[in-house]
């Protein structure tokens, strides 16, 4: 069933994995081993012609540790994957790389706006450039989102990033990713935000560095030295 997950072209995708499998293989095992007794008891002690069906109230230690020591097994696995969801998270959602891309979403009911501050490195200035629905980033290189909502509670869900971030009304949240492969990945809105929730998605084109930056030039055409100088850049690497 792990093969049903979608492709991993993130940095941080493998991590999240881990914590999945962990997940999965642990309720998986406890399971099939909760069923199984499950089952064993039901016919073992199950009532036949002469005889009640067996009960115990559980009264003596002996009979008690049939609930106490599952009871700990299941804390220590607990706890094992809070230890790599703990883990993960810190990887995620408490560190920013530095030197990102800069990309600030914009949520609304039902759309993604995606501003780039252009070449002077800005936001809020003539020469920035907004996009519906279609996030430019290059492979290779941290994306910063700074992220807002006009409106309700958003939440933007890329799965082939593990990336899933929840865009509060009146708060700026910032969150990251680094994709490893170009491509074109669906992106959508996995918050319930109104009856046209279903039509808010939208696309991530990952670009190598030659691509973005035969992107930047058309973006803006009349581009400065900077644009210039990071599309050099781009060729190189």
């Amino acid at each position: 069933m792990l093969s049903w997950l979608p492709q991993n072209v993130s940095t941080f995708g493998g991590s999240v994995d881990s914590t999945i499998r962990l997940i999965y293989y642990i309720v998986g095992a406890w399971f099939l081993a909760t069923e199984g007794l499950l089952l064993y008891f039901v016919l073992r002690y199950r009532r036949k012609q002469g005889r009640r069906a067996f009960y115990k109230r559980a009264e003596t230690i002996r009979q008690a540790a049939w609930v106490l020591i599952p009871a700990a097994i299941v804390l220590c696995l607990d706890l094992s994957i809070d230890a790599s969801g703990a883990s993960t998270w810190r990887k995620v959602k408490e560190t920013l790389p530095s030197n990102a891309v800069q990309v600030e979403v914009t949520a609304q009911r039902f759309a993604w706006l995606f501003t780039y501050p252009g070449p002077d490195g800005k936001f809020g200035t003539p020469d920035d450039v907004t996009i519906l629905g279609e996030l430019h980033v290059p492979a290779g290189k941290p994306v910063e989102l700074i992220m807002r909502s006009r409106d309700v509670i958003h939440s933007l869900f890329i799965p082939d990033f593990r990336f899933r971030q929840d865009v509060v009304p009146g708060r700026t949240i910032d969150a990251w990713f680094e994709a490893t492969r170009p491509g074109s990945y669906e992106l959508g809105c996995s918050e319930l935000c109104g009856d046209a929730h279903f039509d808010m998605r939208g696309t991530v084109i990952v670009h190598d560095a030659g691509d973005y930056a035969s992107w930047l030039r058309k973006t803006w055409r009349s581009a400065p030295a900077a644009v210039q100088n990071l599309s050099g850049a781009a060729k190189k690497g």
